[in-house]
């Protein structure tokens, strides 16, 4: 296992240098000037040469790379072009909570929704509850998040005004308030995720009540609940385990876009924010932060496979 988790973390330090490079290459290779955000209205020529010497955008590509990637290993991101000129990592610090929250309450809500409605769905296979479950689940994929996520602004915030429409608060705050900003954006983000997983689960499901083991089980007059939830749910987990690896990556894709519906000032606003202004520091961190989550996640995943079946080695 040791040796196993050396290799994978090898790899992901690979796959982060390759984004790395990557990103600074095609930012680089979109067309425009980054200065015309710095400079705004300001045309003079001297101060434009000025600010390519400060921040070295006056060198070759390779130099600005070589520069940049050795900053970045030192745990030095740079600073933003644009505005105040504020340290990258001090933005990509108070960002990143504001998203994690709202991915981690959105992968809540989406297990406690696609689980039971997972199971339910298996055990009463071809039944009018399994039909029911199965088009609510493909309704919730086919809805776009940030669709969802204004009609739950006009009915919850506009119309009830039970919740707020807008905004976030730390969770040091208070539990409600942080809760009631955050729960309409992750209902919005967590819906097409709980929908795949649900849809999983019922796949997985119906194989591992179809094994032969299961239909022992079941002749020797085990209950059918722990038939259920003892013998048959932990081996449905492995498939169901890896979906939800991958489909972490579309949560944070919603997370991105339903910050700007619920102006959320998370790391999805700051890369867009980032990009419309061709700010290359903070693109260039705030991709190489969401890059490593999704390492962390696939790596966490492989884990858990151990946990769940402890048959499974990694050791030759």
């Amino acid at each position: 296992m040791g040796r196993y988790m050396f290799k994978r973390t090898l790899g992901a330090l690979v796959v982060m240098l390759v984004v790395a490079t990557l990103v600074f290459v095609m930012l680089r290779a979109v067309p425009g000037d980054p200065l015309q955000a710095m400079l705004f209205d300001v045309g003079d020529p001297a101060v434009a040469d000025e600010i390519r010497q400060k921040y070295g955008l006056d060198k070759p590509v390779y130099v600005q790379y070589a520069k940049w990637l050795g900053r970045v290993l030192q745990g030095d991101l740079g600073n933003s072009i644009y505005g105040s000129r504020v340290e990258v990592t001090r933005i990509i610090k108070e960002a990143l909570p504001r998203t994690l929250s709202l991915a981690g309450l959105s992968f809540i809500l989406a297990l406690i929704i696609a689980v039971p409605a997972g199971l339910i769905s298996a055990i009463k296979k071809h039944s009018a509850l399994d039909h029911t479950v199965t088009f609510i689940a493909f309704l919730g994929l086919s809805m776009p998040d940030f669709w969802l996520g204004i009609l739950l602004i006009i009915l919850f915030a506009a119309n009830l005004h039970w919740l707020p429409a807008i905004g976030y608060v730390p969770l040091s705050e208070g539990f409600w308030p942080w809760f009631s900003h955050l729960i309409l954006p992750a209902i919005a983000v967590g819906t097409p995720f709980s929908a795949i997983v649900a849809r999983m689960i019922r796949s997985s499901m119906l194989e591992v009540l179809n094994a032969e083991y299961i239909t022992v089980a079941r002749a020797k007059g085990l209950y059918e609940r722990k038939l259920v939830l003892v013998h048959a749910f932990p081996n449905a987990l492995i498939p169901v385990v890896t979906v939800i690896g991958i489909a972490f990556a579309l949560l944070m894709a919603g997370a991105v876009v339903v910050e700007n519906v619920f102006a959320i000032k998370g790391l999805g606003r700051v890369l867009i924010q980032g990009i419309l202004n061709r700010d290359y520091p903070v693109v260039q961190g705030a991709i190489l932060v969401v890059a490593a989550i999704f390492v962390f996640t696939n790596l966490l995943v492989d884990i858990l496979y151990t946990v769940i079946d402890p048959r499974i080695r990694y050791e030759s």
